[in-house]
């Protein structure tokens, strides 16, 4: 088996669970659900665009503190608490992929840590 790295971003919020950001595994690094918590643990983002964008902005640095960017991402997930906000979680995930298009699975959940109305994971390959 593969020696396994954990990740953790020196920026962004800290894990709020016995579990890690991210973990490198051979060539691919696997993302934990980021929800919109800013770097002080606070939940961030009145708007689901705005929850959705710094749901991403976590993402980037864990995919960052790995040796990645958002072109090694290959697939994510995203939980969202009312499959109604889809449209605008769309329009804020596109923006932040830019023509980047992984992979990607959209669910709805019944209830998502500290309320988060949107939690985003993802699995990349590292040194592409």
């Amino acid at each position: 088996m593969p020696e396994m790295r954990f990740v953790q971003p020196s920026s962004g919020p800290p894990a709020i669970g016995p579990y890690s950001p991210g973990v490198a595994c051979g060539n691919l690094l696997f993302v934990s659900g980021q929800i919109p918590r800013d770097a002080a643990g606070k939940m961030s983002g009145e708007s689901i665009e705005a929850a959705t964008w710094q749901a991403l902005q976590n993402l980037r640095a864990v995919l960052t503190a790995a040796g990645c960017s958002t072109a090694d991402v290959v697939k994510t997930t995203v939980f969202l608490q009312d499959l109604a906000d889809f449209p605008a979680m769309n329009k804020a995930y596109a923006e932040f992929f830019g023509n980047h298009r992984p992979a990607r699975s959209t669910v709805q959940a019944a209830r998502l840590p500290a309320d988060a109305r949107v939690e985003i994971e993802c699995v990349a390959v590292i040194g592409q």
